[in-house]
């Protein structure tokens, strides 16, 4: 299945700090935006654009250069290049093998079994809304949600916040059999979610909702929750401590994600001003997941 097409790539390699300001360089003109780690220790990410033709070099980089200006910081490479044509197909099946993580087995349709006896299975294919499983900030979710199962037999409600694919959600719903809320950003997203919980056979109890924050009406109405999953970015995470703090239930637990080790204090500190304590953290090198409890 060759339909990758003219498709063209447009990159820049930058400061992990940097990576947000270099991204709006690209909004606007890519189909599809991305960003991720240019090297395992976290300091650089790369900000990719893919485009339907040759993107103008000159417009890109002149946003680039603006980016670069408004930072203070030097004007980075622009890398750009057609993609080549490739069997897409095959190339998921060899980039998304099945994962474990605790009780939980992630797969796609391109694994027919066998399924380990016992397992929590989770059917989720790469898509264009975030969360495979592989990348370490889901896993790190997965993880503390399967310890807390272990822990916490009883949970009412829970909220998957930027769910993305809504893989946490799916999770949690499968864990303890209670409704959740996926609440995204991301219209595409959304749907993305709506379609996995039917696929996974629990679209009773998980509910895709648009949402521009924690004020998003389904979000509060449907709270407090004992369990909130929250798999973003470190800043995003930071300005939502009240709200979230808000919405989890007296003894509930809040797991954060989506950030490196060097912010991890950045994102803790809001918190602990809001009343929640450090329960338990993941570190899966340079990503850290938080597991934070509410008196």
């Amino acid at each position: 299945m060759k339909d990758i097409g003219s498709a063209w790539s447009a990159k820049v390699t930058v400061r992990t700090a940097h990576a947000d300001a270099f991204e709006q360089a690209f909004i606007g003109l890519a189909g599809v935006v991305s960003m991720y780690e240019a090297h395992p220790d976290g300091h650089t990410w790369t900000v990719e654009g893919i485009f339907a033709a040759a993107p103008s070099r000159t417009e890109l980089a002149g946003r680039i250069a603006l980016a670069a200006s408004s930072l203070g910081v030097a004007e980075p490479a622009l890398e750009i290049a057609k993609i080549p044509e490739k069997d897409w197909l095959s190339e998921s099946a060899a980039a998304f093998p099945p994962l474990r993580a605790g009780r939980f087995y992630i797969y796609g349709d391109h694994i027919q079994g066998p399924f380990p006896p016992g397992a929590i299975r989770i059917l989720v294919n790469a898509a264009t809304a975030f969360g495979s499983g592989h990348h370490a900030s889901t896993l790190g979710c997965l993880l503390a949600i399967d310890d807390l199962k272990h822990r916490r037999k009883t949970v009412s409600r829970a909220l998957d916040m930027g769910a993305g694919t809504a893989i946490l959600a799916i999770g949690m719903a499968k864990a303890w059999r209670v409704p959740v809320i996926a609440a995204d950003i991301d219209p595409v997203a959304v749907k993305v979610s709506r379609y996995n919980a039917r696929r996974n056979g629990v679209a009773p109890l998980v509910r895709g909702v648009l949402s521009e924050g924690c004020g998003q009406r389904e979000v509060t109405r449907g709270g407090p929750y004992d369990v909130i999953t929250a798999n973003i970015l470190a800043r995003p995470l930071a300005a939502m401590s009240a709200d979230l703090a808000h919405l989890l239930a007296p003894g509930g637990t809040l797991i954060l994600a989506g950030f490196l080790r060097h912010h991890e204090q950045m994102v803790l500190a809001p918190y602990r001003m809001h009343g929640l304590r450090l329960a338990k953290r993941y570190r899966l090198a340079p990503w850290t997941t938080l597991v934070l409890r509410k008196a």
